[in-house]
């Protein structure tokens, strides 16, 4: 297994984390304990010592399983990372109710790595306003927290607000070589390391996106080596950045588990040939976007309630991946009906005030079609 050390903190980590959010789970829904047990025995047995949960993941048991999960194990012999849910928090007392509440949950004493969980400009506005930040700097000081950071998920200026407001241990940043200009990005991971602040890396692999890319993107990728999977790709292009020590991974099967872990057995960058193949696979997937709809939201709000940016998001992911089984789903699921394309009348609003220029109209026609086509092909 790869280690990094982390200077600031005097420690060394498994440069592979196991994500703790998407067990197996059985037929009613529930965490698969048996199947997910043998998982986290193999990753450990094999070196993995940073385990990520957090309160909201699987309805809240999460934590409760990875807890009972890696009671068998000696508590200084790894690191468990969970975070507080900002949204569900009013108040100082919220948020330590909520602190004990996973202790009790984890059946420990205190937390390795405590997060700020999922922060964007609105919940760190919150956290602020409550002086939450502060509050858990005095948890760690009383021994229940070894070291503070935060998780995001928003635009860049909203990141460099958030980690220069003090000296974080540690930040946790959305980043794969699909996403280098989302969220974070590059240009956060360069500040991060500018400031001396460790990354944590989650969405690797797009949550699955890039382990299971078109046929012709698989083939080239292949064709220069023919046994390595898919998402070890990706895995290798984050682990080729020096500054990041952590890279999450969140593993639903063994067969995941072994493949990771095959992964980071030993160190191996990508080459100066490899990256220019991902450069290259990354580029032909970009340019299979359906329309060039930038999330601007200008076109919005819609007379008639049509979700107009998350429209054309779904459209765009699916004309660069290809995955007809996730887009499925989220056509089904991430969109309401009454935000749908079905609901555009035409009045055209909405291309006045497009930045892009775009044909909205009849892009909102065609996405109709093509994704309720995928529905037809069950």
């Amino acid at each position: 297994m790869v280690y990094k050390k982390i200077e600031n903190l005097g420690i060394s980590v498994s440069n592979l984390g196991f994500g703790c959010m998407r067990f197996p789970t059985d037929q009613n829904g529930e965490i698969d304990e048996n199947q997910s047990q043998k998982m986290i025995d193999l990753a450990y047995e094999k070196g993995v010592r940073y385990f990520d949960t957090a309160y909201v993941y699987h309805g809240g048991k999460s934590e409760i399983f990875v807890g009972k999960a890696l009671s068998k194990y000696e508590r200084s012999s790894y690191y468990i990372a969970t975070k507080l849910a900002i949204w569900e928090v009013k108040s100082l007392e919220d948020a330590r109710q909520m602190f004990d509440e996973q202790l009790e949950k984890l059946g420990m004493d205190y937390i390795d790595f405590y997060l700020l969980h999922s922060l964007n400009k609105g919940l760190w506005n919150k956290s602020v306003e409550l002086g939450i930040p502060e509050y858990f700097e005095n948890l760690k000081a009383e021994g229940k927290i070894k070291y503070l950071g935060f998780s995001f998920h928003d635009e860049y200026e909203v990141f460099k607000d958030i980690i220069t407001y003090k000296p974080w241990d540690f930040c946790q940043i959305q980043l794969n070589y699909m996403d280098v200009n989302e969220q974070a990005g590059m240009k956060g991971y360069h500040l991060a390391q500018s400031l001396g602040i460790p990354v944590i890396v989650m969405e690797p692999i797009k949550g699955g996106l890039l382990s299971n890319l078109p046929d012709d993107i698989v083939c080239e990728l292949h064709r220069y080596d023919p046994n390595a999977s898919v998402a070890s790709w990706a895995l290798r292009w984050v682990a080729s950045l020096p500054h990041v020590k952590i890279i999450l991974s969140g593993m639903s099967s063994l067969e995941h588990v072994e493949d990771n872990l095959n992964t980071f057995e030993k160190p191996n960058p990508l080459s100066g040939e490899e990256q220019e193949l991902v450069l290259k696979v990354s580029e032909m997937m970009s340019n299979r976007v359906n329309n060039g709809c930038t999330g601007c939201a200008y076109c919005m709000p819609c007379p008639q309630g049509v979700d107009i940016p998350y429209n054309f998001r779904i459209w765009n992911t699916y004309g660069v991946y290809q995955n007809k089984g996730q887009t499925r789903w989220s056509w089904n699921n991430d969109i309401s009906q009454t935000a749908k394309a079905d609901n555009c009348v035409s009045c055209g609003l909405c291309e006045d005030v497009c930045p892009q220029k775009l044909e909205i109209r009849k892009d909102l026609s065609r996405l109709k079609e093509e994704l309720d086509s995928l529905t037809c092909d069950i």
